[in-house]
């Protein structure tokens, strides 16, 4: 795959997560508590996403062309989006940012193209459902669960729309203005969960109690972020000093490498569990919203 040290730590945590819910969903399965098939349906969109994101689903256009803004603050991915691209190169020209602040920055963009990147998927895959659904003619029980679990894709879809389009204005807003020394947090998957908190039917309690959770799993995201660039730096020293020939330089830089690497792993794995755990309260909030 000529993925980098930190995408294959990465496709280790996502792969481990996928492994996890496999098999809670074959205990359930076997219980039958997934007659509708909503849960399968969901792993099946989940790994397809992970198949897109590294490249695995045989497409040659697909895979991600390795970043690394770790090391000079630069980019060779795209962003597939000329909007996108448009407010990124006006950012990094403005004078506006720190290398620092573009490296943050950069990392919002890329997270915006992921979002925009899973949204596709679920909307082919609901599309194909809607097609299957148009040709079943007879009104059975089984169909009406069907449409509510349409309902329910619906819903997701709308979801996660909302999300692309208040975090475009953000990245529009910041591109232009540059960060906001005041706000309250600064990873993007944390704004786009405290938005969500926010829009929420919450009390002033869960909201402190969320605003709590949410400086924590923004501090371990950090930590996660560190490991990273250690990591990267690590295999970088590494490829060095194969080339030198000195074997008890190459084993010390190798149990430093495989030490950093099983940690980030590890980080990798907790942050997006704890991702997991936070969006479902938070969407249970928005749907009772609904409700």
């Amino acid at each position: 795959l000529h993925l980098s040290a930190v995408k294959l730590a990465e496709l280790h945590s996502d792969l481990k997560i996928q492994e996890k819910d496999e098999l809670s969903w074959k205990k359930l399965k076997a219980e039958g508590l997934d007659e509708d098939g909503e849960k399968e349906a969901k792993l099946r969109r989940n790994l397809n996403v992970i198949m897109t994101k590294y490249g695995m689903n045989g497409k040659k256009d697909s895979q991600l062309v390795d970043t690394n803004y770790i090391k000079d603050g630069t980019e060779s991915d795209t962003l597939d989006d000329p909007r996108l691209e448009k407010l990124w190169s006006k950012a990094k020209t403005s004078g506006k940012f720190s290398d620092e602040e573009l490296d943050k920055l950069w990392r919002e963009f890329k997270h915006h193209k992921e979002k925009i990147r899973e949204y596709n998927i679920l909307l082919e895959t609901v599309s194909r459902t809607e097609d299957i659904h148009k040709n079943v003619i007879s009104p059975s029980e089984e169909n009406l669960v069907k449409e509510e679990i349409l309902h329910n894709k619906h819903r997701e879809l709308k979801e996660k729309l909302r999300s692309i389009n208040q975090g475009f204005e953000r990245l529009r807003k910041v591109s232009h203005q540059g960060y906001d020394t005041t706000s309250e947090f600064e990873e993007p998957r944390v704004i786009d969960l405290w938005d969500m908190v926010k829009s929420a039917n919450f009390t002033e309690k869960e909201l402190e109690s969320f605003r709590e959770e949410l400086k924590h799993f923004e501090a371990k995201i950090e930590k996660h972020h560190h490991y990273q660039k250690q990591l990267e730096i690590s295999h970088q020293k590494l490829k060095h000093v194969e080339g030198t020939g000195d074997k008890d330089h190459l084993n010390r830089n190798k149990e430093k490498y495989a030490m950093l690497q099983e940690k980030t792993k590890e980080l990798g794995y907790k942050v997006k569990k704890h991702l997991q755990d936070l969006s479902s309260r938070i969407s249970q909030g928005l749907q009772h919203n609904e409700l």
